[in-house]
């Protein structure tokens, strides 16, 4: 009798009783939306023209919840729920702040888009065989990376994506793609090993899994060659991930390969869930270490953003060109993770804004530290990225469709026979260059400043070229495929052999004019507001960024009390 009592104080210790209300399950519902539609996909096998109609509802629903969700945290700090009712750090935690709360936005924002570009782009032999049950499959695991707050549990997520991302590369079953899915899958088996090592290891050293328990006790522990050899390794694990040099020559070998619908998921989600990972272990659970390691971030954040615009320099076809632009975009955020601490900014961002509410709180933000300023760019950056590379590869495919070819060689003529197309491929080029006034420039501008302030003028220099090298790709693709009148002896060949076979393939699931620029107007109306008004993004990702550098709220909503 004494055992059982004591088993049961034990019980009574180690897991919570009290009431869950409805709106707490706002932390686990999106992963519970993808698996839910996933499945009801998956029983509708046989019925492949049903799948639209019941995954666009299912990807807005996805939306609202993630949007709701935002909302909450925003509102009210960071939101927990434990499974099973036990207490931290027994069971596994879901946990979301503003940072995992704002990238689960816009990746539902991007999937819905996605989705709706689908209907016309994906023939219905590629539905049956899962297109829309693989997405929700992806995304259940971009969603669940963004919000747990367990590490072994990002690890799994990380692995449910990658299965629901394999099955998406390999759509169509065509010679190259199974070539870039086989080099796609052996580098990211490399870094998921890393991954599961340094997990093993972090188990072995602190005994426990959830990152606020590891940020805790983490904190209390002299930073000596045990913690530094596990930062080193996430560091390695998730720059594989993420395609940032020297580990990302898997991503030009393999993006161009699959669907435009599919590279412009991949593009603009897959990379930033490793960036989003590598920000939330280095600078969250282990400050000392990446301080430490902050020059070697810097000089990976700087070839990063130098390899990739040169790179796409130096591409003849779209897709090739965009998966350079890619890599250039994950340089840069990495350069907000390099900033070295206790390194004021006196002059916050937003004081020429004219507004005299958002004048006074840019002041009160006078003498955040380069380190936030730096991270908060590169969050809104990161941001920016995943919008904006999602929109530049879903107007490729349709300039694709269009002239039968991704060829630059072979492209011509579309700004007088598709204006509009035209005019939002012009503002993604301009957005992922830096340019004004849209939301690729806000960012560049805070991490230009914070890298300054942090006497790394390099870096600011780096950031300045790598912008001015896209903006000549950029200049160059539009040039080729849209401003100049398409070649006449290619405009004579149209009916040859070789150019209706090309045709016929991008013609078999060509997305057509209302279904692909309405995902494309989406896209771009976010770019362009980002840009012309920034303070609503800006005054978030700097919460999210102080709330990274300083978790107290992070750990007062997994362990209880006033942060």
């Amino acid at each position: 009798m004494a055992l059982e009592n004591s088993h049961e104080a034990l019980r009574a210790q180690a897991t919570v009783l009290g009431t869950v209300h409805l709106a707490d399950f706002l932390v686990i519902l999106p992963v519970a939306v993808c698996f839910l539609f996933g499945a009801a996909l998956l029983m509708l096998r046989r019925r492949v023209d049903w799948h639209p109609f019941l995954a666009i509802p299912g990807l807005l629903v996805l939306f609202g919840i993630d949007v709701a969700l935002l909302l909450r945290v925003a509102a009210q700090g960071p939101q927990t729920m434990m499974m099973g009712g036990w207490k931290p750090p027994f069971g596994i935690a879901f946990t979301v702040d503003l940072m995992g709360a704002l990238f689960a936005a816009v990746a539902g924002f991007v999937a819905l888009a996605c989705g709706i570009y689908a209907v016309a782009a994906i023939s219905p032999q590629e539905r049956r065989y899962g297109f829309y049950p693989f997405l929700f499959l992806m995304m259940g695991g971009v969603s669940g990376a963004f919000l747990t707050g367990d590490i072994f549990n990002l690890y799994v997520w990380f692995e449910v994506l990658l299965i629901g991302s394999f099955g998406l590369l390999i759509l169509g079953s065509e010679h190259e793609q199974l070539d870039g899915a086989t080099k796609y899958c052996f580098l990211n088996l490399v870094g998921t090993t890393l991954f599961l090592i340094a997990t093993g290891y972090l188990y072995g050293v602190f005994g426990t899994l959830n990152m606020a328990d590891i940020a805790e006790k983490a904190a209390k522990m002299p930073s000596d060659g045990v913690i530094t050899t596990l930062a080193v390794l996430y560091l390695v694990a998730f720059a594989m991930k993420a395609a940032a040099f020297p580990l990302n020559f898997w991503l030009p070998a393999s993006y161009h390969t699959p669907r435009f619908v599919v590279s412009a998921l991949f593009a603009g989600l897959l990379t930033k869930v490793g960036i989003y990972a590598m920000i939330r272990v280095l600078l969250m659970l282990f400050p000392p270490e990446r301080a430490g390691m902050a020059p070697l971030i810097a000089w990976i954040a700087g070839l990063t953003m130098i390899v990739g615009g040169l790179g796409a320099l130096a591409q003849t076809d779209v897709r090739r060109l965009l998966n350079y632009v890619v890599i250039a975009g994950i340089g840069t955020i990495l350069a907000g993770l390099a900033l070295p601490t206790g390194v004021t900014v006196v002059t916050p961002l937003l004081t020429a804004s004219a507004d005299a509410a958002t004048t006074a709180a840019a002041a009160a933000s006078a003498g955040q530290t380069a380190l936030q300023t730096g991270l908060s760019g590169a969050i809104y950056y990161a941001l920016h990225s995943i919008v904006v590379m999602t929109g530049l590869y879903l107007a490729a495919g349709v300039a694709a469709y269009l002239n039968g070819s991704s060829s630059l060689a072979d492209m011509g003529g579309l700004w007088r026979r598709h204006p509009v197309l035209a005019a939002i491929m012009l503002v993604f080029l301009f957005a992922v260059a830096g340019l004004p006034p849209f939301s690729g420039f806000w960012p560049k501008v805070a991490l230009v400043r914070a890298s300054i302030a942090a006497d790394m003028p390099w870096l600011a220099a780096a950031i300045l070229v790598s912008g001015f090298l896209l903006t000549i790709a950029g200049a160059r693709l539009f040039a080729l495929a849209f401003w100049r009148p398409l070649p006449a002896a290619l405009a004579a060949e149209s009916e040859s052999e070789a150019r209706r076979i090309e045709a016929e393939r991008f013609q078999a699931a060509g997305p057509e004019k209302p279904l692909s620029l309405v995902p494309l107007l989406a896209l771009a109306a976010f770019v362009v507001a980002a840009g012309v008004w920034p303070e609503w993004l800006a005054h978030l990702t700097d919460g999210a960024a102080a709330g990274i550098l300083h978790p107290s709220a992070y750990l007062s909503s997994v362990f209880g009390g006033t942060p």
